[in-house]
């Protein structure tokens, strides 16, 4: 099992429910290079862990893709 070195947060807008995680998670999931993704609509924190640095371009269109919005932070 690999072990994820980087880590990188994000703000996420518009999220209201476990529906809105599942759907951020199953975009930024798909992106290469991602190992694990905790993110809570509660607190809009999208926490992205990965065995290197990732695209945050990438990242970003991958919120938007599933509907919300998001900025780094971390």
């Amino acid at each position: 099992m690999a072990t994820s070195e980087y880590q990188s947060q994000y703000q996420v807008t518009g999220m209201s429910c476990g529906h809105c995680e599942v759907a951020v998670r199953g975009e930024v999931g798909r992106l290469p290079g991602v190992e694990q993704i905790d993110v809570s609509a509660a607190s809009g924190k999208l926490v992205v862990r990965s065995a290197g640095p990732l695209d945050e371009a990438a990242v970003l269109a991958a919120v938007d893709e599933a509907g919300y919005e998001a900025e780094r932070v971390g």
